[in-house]
């Protein structure tokens, strides 16, 4: 069953390539949705898949891109869209 979950990443996100970082990962895990840069130096994302993908989804954004830090992974379970057919990168 396709679970949705939404993403808000803390930290030194932005900057380093954390956009094109989590792209590359969800179109390898085969994950759905969008990431995008938030004014306050956070990165949200838009995830849907499997369980189980996601949860590995969740760890690779916790690890980030090497020039990354990431303090907090903020995770919450949201209404999946449905209409989301590929993995983009927003704003």
């Amino acid at each position: 069953m396709i679970k949705a979950r939404s993403y808000r990443v803390r930290g030194r996100v932005q900057g380093v390539g954390y956009r094109y970082f989590t792209q590359q990962i969800a179109l390898r895990l085969g994950v759905r949705g969008w990431v995008r840069n938030l004014p306050d130096g956070d990165v949200e994302a838009h995830a849907e898949a499997e369980s189980d993908v996601l949860a590995r989804f969740r760890a690779e954004l916790e690890r980030g891109p090497s020039y990354s830090r990431v303090f907090e992974v903020i995770e919450e379970d949201v209404p999946a869209d449905g209409r989301v057919t590929e993995f983009s990168i927003r704003g």
